[in-house]
């Protein structure tokens, strides 16, 4: 049996045992009930809040006019189709409200940070520092190159620390086991409750005493953020690989090294791929370990060994407390470039994690190809 032909096979088999379970669609008959329901409970609560009872409030009306929503619409469910899909139905329209929770203010932030900032970002803003810009200048003078390189290479450089430990460590504990994995799981859980500042003195105490500040002692600081994150998550996504996959391997004469690494890894991917999102988002924002560890500069160091260092989450910081009007506008242009970059590294990051188990992606696709065509030579 090919390698190719293999991969293919533990693809369809990992498809067919990571079935999705779906929601069914809200449609024309589901949505007169919502409609009808929720007209009925704002009469009801109208009625009892504002005309037979003392009570006022905005806030009151409208949690009342939604509990009372939830009851009356089971109640329709439950007549119509059964208590089953009544239990379904509310179900659904609970994770739906709570997605809608979330999105609202996701929507309200990411949206008064691009009106803040769009009015100062500029092409320039990309390729500039603060080298030449004081206190008169306009606010599109100058530009945050700096801080972006600084960004990426402290970003980049605890990603390269970080993922690596995790993932070996999330190995260990899931694939590995033995006496170690308490107190290492232990230690893992009492690092994600560590406080930013608590990173930034450690590496404050440990490196810069020594060495001074500069990008490396910050990208120290957020790879001791990134860690607790990546690993807790990538032990969790391994938990989720079926056994059976292990066992077909094993029965196949592989070892358990080539096991975890030919067949565990790789159907865990879109996982891990999710845990290094999670990581990043994690300490891209971070600015309190900066504080102590890279020093922040107004120009460009794109060696993050030597020197001070900026940073965007530093630059938002330093700049926005300044009294003039320009200062605090470039403020406002990083923290915008600043979620334009985690956009990007996370697309980046779901394109060569793939979208799931048994999805192949345009790497894997390009070296099935090459397999194919040195099969048929």
């Amino acid at each position: 049996m090919t390698t190719a032909s293999t991969e293919l096979r533990i693809e369809r088999e990992t498809q067919a045992l990571e079935d999705r379970v779906r929601f069914r669609r809200l449609d024309v008959d589901d949505a007169m009930p919502v409609c009808g329901a929720g007209l009925s409970a704002f009469c009801l609560v109208w009625l009892v809040y504002e005309r037979l009872t003392p009570l006022s409030g905005g806030l009151g009306f409208w949690l009342s006019w939604y509990g009372v929503f939830l009851a009356v619409h089971w109640l329709v469910v439950r007549e119509r189709s059964g208590p089953l899909a009544a239990a379904d139905r509310l179900a659904t329209v609970v994770l739906t409200t709570a997605g809608l929770c979330l999105l609202v203010p996701l929507t309200l932030i990411v949206g008064y940070t691009a009106y803040r900032g769009w009015a100062a970002l500029r092409p320039t803003f990309f390729v500039k520092d603060l080298r030449y810009t004081g206190s008169l200048s306009k606010a599109t003078d100058g530009g945050g190159a700096h801080a972006i390189v600084g960004t990426l290479e402290q970003v980049g450089l605890a990603v390269l620390i970080s993922v690596p430990l995790g993932v070996a460590t999330a190995v260990f504990l899931n694939e590995v086991g033995g006496r170690l994995a308490r107190p290492v799981r232990l230690i893992v859980d009492t690092m994600s409750a560590i406080p930013s500042i608590v990173a930034g003195l450690f590496i404050f105490a440990v490196i810069v005493l020594t060495f001074g500040q500069n990008g490396f002692a910050g990208a120290l600081a957020l790879s001791v953020l990134m860690l607790p994150t990546v690993t807790r998550t990538s032990e969790v996504v391994l938990r989720l690989v079926p056994g059976g996959l292990r066992e077909a391997s094993l029965a196949l004469g592989a070892s358990e090294w080539r096991t975890t690494r030919d067949v565990v890894l790789p159907t865990a991917r879109p996982g891990l791929a999710t845990a290094v999102i999670l990581g990043v988002a994690r300490a891209i924002g971070e600015t309190a370990p900066l504080l102590l560890t890279i020093g922040g500069a107004f120009v460009m160091n794109a060696d993050p060994f030597h020197g001070k260092q900026d940073a965007l989450p530093y630059f938002v910081y330093r700049l926005i407390r300044f009294p003039q009007n320009a200062q605090v506008q470039r403020a406002w242009t990083g923290a915008l470039v600043l979620l334009a970059l985690v956009l990007v590294l996370f697309v980046i990051a779901r394109i060569i994690g793939g979208r799931g188990p048994g999805h192949a992606g345009p790497f894997k696709r390009r070296r099935r190809r090459r397999l194919d065509m040195k099969e048929h030579a």
